[in-house]
């Protein structure tokens, strides 16, 4: 699992900023009001939104909670993962750190 949690850190983190540059070179830029105003102009793209808004609080909170119950050093680092990326890559981060935490615990 550490291996495909790697990966999907990767795929989670160019995906979405080969949009987010995409967006922006077609936009001339990275425009925060124009990007907000595209956001509200369509109600599946506020839906999805949302959504992603909704699992990147409760995944913060989740690292919060699990990440003192296993312990996870360095739980800083998931949670700027997804303020800064997303959902995409502040899980499989976590749960990387997690598979690791677990891992030097099982052999200590």
């Amino acid at each position: 699992m550490v291996r495909f949690y790697a990966l999907m850190c990767v795929v989670g983190t160019v995906l979405p900023y080969a949009a987010l540059v995409a967006w922006g070179v077609e936009h001339g830029g990275l425009d925060p009001a124009a990007m907000v105003s595209e956001i509200a102009r369509s109600r599946l793209s506020t839906f999805a939104w949302l959504d992603v808004l909704v699992s990147a609080v409760v995944l913060i909170g989740f690292i919060r909670h699990e990440g003192l119950r296993v312990p996870v050093a360095g739980l800083w680092m998931p949670v700027a993962g997804t303020c800064l990326v997303g959902v995409s890559l502040g899980l499989p981060l976590f749960l990387l750190m997690r598979e690791r935490a677990v891992r030097r615990a099982s052999a200590g």
